[in-house]
């Protein structure tokens, strides 16, 4: 599986998929009609520096996963400023995404929790938008999300790598806490900085400005 997801077929296909989940993501904001456009917008230019920061990584696992200068926090930004539903799908997307830039793949179901499913669960960061303080909240839980189905998919797949002495489990949350935990940490820190917050504050209130659709 994984020289076909390194193969131009299995990029071609997945950037297909990738395609589809877009255009879900498209329906689902025109039947919901409170964002629509807007977020179609807001949620490309996200994915996209969440993708370009990905390239730059501060320091990589011998196993997958990587430190990387807060791409994860454009994608939970769009769950937490367009809803749950949207920040889920555009979470798988850029999963797909990462999918055909960098697989690492050993068996289809863990290419279903390390790729998709893990990256759809930085959308989660939706479920506290209105909360007090909710940006921070937002970023604790859309990490947890996607830390959660990285220990799972370790300790199903990659069980044969614990060291002597350790129970995988614990290998499989310490392994993914290490990268996932530091960007967590850099990424709180960053919103801490005023400036960023306010920034972050100004782009949120026009993101969350609803515009009207006609049927």
């Amino acid at each position: 599986m994984q020289d076909f997801f390194s193969s131009l077929v299995g990029q071609m296909i997945t950037a297909f998929v990738a395609f589809i989940a877009m255009l879900s993501f498209a329906g689902i904001t025109k039947k919901q009609s409170k964002y629509n456009t807007k977020a179609m917008s807001f949620t490309a230019i996200s994915l996209g520096l969440a993708l370009a920061l990905s390239f730059v990584k501060l320091f990589h696992m011998p196993f997958g996963g990587s430190v990387t200068p807060f791409s994860m926090l454009f994608v939970i930004l769009i769950g937490y400023w367009f809803g749950t539903a949207q920040g889920i799908l555009a979470g798988v997307t850029y999963g797909l995404l990462q999918l055909i830039v960098g697989p690492y793949v050993v068996h289809p179901v863990q290419l279903f929790l390390d790729y998709p499913l893990a990256f759809g669960m930085l959308g989660l960061s939706g479920l506290v938008a209105n909360k007090k303080n909710g940006i921070y909240l937002a970023v604790l839980v859309g990490m947890s999300g996607r830390f959660l189905m990285h220990v799972i998919s370790g300790v199903i797949f990659f069980a044969s790598y614990t060291p002597e002495g350790w129970n995988p489990v614990i290998y499989s949350m310490v392994y993914n806490i290490s990268y996932i935990g530091v960007e967590g940490v850099l990424t709180v820190a960053l919103l801490l900085v005023p400036q960023v917050k306010t920034a972050i504050d100004t782009i949120e209130k026009t993101a969350r400005i609803k515009s009207v659709v006609k049927d």
